[in-house]
C-alpha cells in the first residue's frame, strides 16, 4: 500500500512537471506497465484530479484544470523559491498581488519543514530589496502570455509603443524576460516575420488564444543576451562598440543588460556595445564610466569625444 501511495505521488508529480505525456514515458519513469499506469491514473481520478486521456499515435496524459485547485506537489528547491518569491512580491513589479501574496506564504509556511522554514527565513534576513519604480504588470496578463508559452498557442494582443502608436499584434510567443524593473515578452511576429521583443506593461492581450502553432527555432541560444542586445541597442539609432580596459566582472557591477552587452576580452579588458539615440549622450555616458577605452564604432563618436574633452579641458582650465 505504502509503495502504491508513493507512485501516485510520484505520477502526479511527472503530469505536473510538463503538460502532455505519454503512456510508454510515464511508465518508464514509474518503472511499471502501461497497465498499472492506466490503474494509478483511474486512482488520481478518484481523487478529484482531472487527468485527461487521448488515444491515437500523439495520445497521452494531461493534468488538467478542475472545478477547485487540487494539491500541488513541490521539491525543497521549488518550495524554498516559491516561498522567496511570494516574500518579494509585495515590493514587486506585478500590481494587487501583495494581500495575495502574504496569504498564500502563510500556508506554505505552516506546513514547511523547519530545515526549509530555516532555510527561507535565513535568505530573506540577508534580503533587502529596494522598493521599484519600474511600471507595474497586471498578474493576468502575465498568466496569459506564461500559458501561451507553455501550450505554444499564438498571442494577439494590443501594443502601446514608445511614441504611445497603437497596433494590433499577432505573435508567437517564446518566453517572458524580467530585467529586475520590467516584464518583456520575446516573440515571433506573425504580420512582420521576425523576431520581436514586447514590454508587457504595453500589451493587453485578446482572448481566446490559440491556435497552437509548432514552435520556431529561437532567435539565440542565449535568450538572456539577446534580449540585453535588443533593449540596449538594436532600439536605438547609433550603435557604439568599445574596448573597455577593465575586468569583465567589473564592468558588469556598473553596467546593466539592459544598457549595453558585455563580452570579455581577457583578464583585464572587454568589449561592450551599446546604444543611443544621442551621439552627446553615448558620449557623456561612455566617458563616466570611469575607465580606459577605445571606440570601434560609429566613427563619428570620435568626433563627438574629441569636441566633449575640449569643453571638459576649456572647463577644467578657465578661471
Amino acid at each position: 500500500m505504502l509503495e502504491t501511495s508513493a507512485r501516485l505521488l510520484r505520477l502526479l508529480s511527472l503530469l505536473q512537471t510538463r503538460r502532455d505525456w505519454s503512456g510508454a514515458d510515464l511508465a518508464d519513469r514509474l518503472g511499471v506497465t502501461d497497465r498499472t499506469v492506466r490503474r494509478d491514473v483511474d486512482k488520481l481520478r478518484s481523487l478529484g484530479y482531472p487527468v485527461h486521456a487521448s488515444t491515437g499515435t500523439t495520445g497521452g496524459y494531461r493534468l488538467g484544470a478542475g472545478a477547485a485547485l487540487p494539491p500541488l506537489l513541490l521539491d525543497d528547491e521549488e518550495a524554498v523559491a516559491v516561498a522567496i518569491g511570494l516574500r518579494g512580491a509585495a515590493g514587486g513589479t506585478v500590481a494587487g498581488i501583495e494581500e495575495t501574496s502574504v496569504r498564500a506564504l502563510a500556508k506554505l509556511e505552516q506546513v514547511l519543514p523547519s530545515r526549509l522554514r530555516n532555510q527561507v527565513n535565513a535568505l530573506q534576513s540577508a534580503m533587502l530589496p529596494l522598493p521599484g519604480r519600474g511600471p507595474t504588470v497586471d498578474p493576468a496578463t502575465l498568466s496569459v502570455i506564461a500559458a501561451t508559452c507553455r501550450d505554444h498557442e499564438r498571442l494577439r494582443f494590443d501594443y502601446r509603443d514608445h511614441d504611445g502608436d497603437h497596433t494590433l499584434r499577432q505573435v508567437e510567443p517564446l518566453r517572458l524576460v524580467h530585467t529586475g524593473r520590467r516584464w518583456y515578452l520575446v516573440a515571433f511576429d506573425v504580420d512582420r516575420d521576425d523576431w520581436r521583443t514586447f514590454r508587457v506593461d504595453r500589451l493587453t492581450p485578446r482572448t481566446p488564444t490559440g491556435p497552437r502553432f509548432t514552435p520556431r527555432e529561437p532567435p539565440d541560444t542565449d535568450l538572456a543576451a539577446y534580449t540585453s542586445y535588443k533593449l540596449s541597442n538594436s532600439a536605438y539609432r547609433y550603435q557604439g562598440v568599445f574596448t573597455l580596459h577593465m575586468p569583465l566582472a567589473a564592468a558588469t557591477e556598473q553596467i546593466t543588460a539592459t544598457a549595453g552587452v558585455l563580452e570579455p576580452l581577457d583578464d583585464t579588458s572587454c568589449t561592450l556595445r551599446a546604444g543611443s539615440n544621442s551621439l552627446d549622450g553615448l558620449a557623456m555616458w561612455i566617458a563616466m564610466i570611469g575607465c580606459e577605452f577605445q571606440v570601434h564604432s560609429p566613427p563619428e563618436l570620435v568626433t563627438r569625444l574629441a569636441g566633449l574633452a575640449a569643453r571638459l579641458t576649456r572647463a577644467a582650465t578657465d578661471t
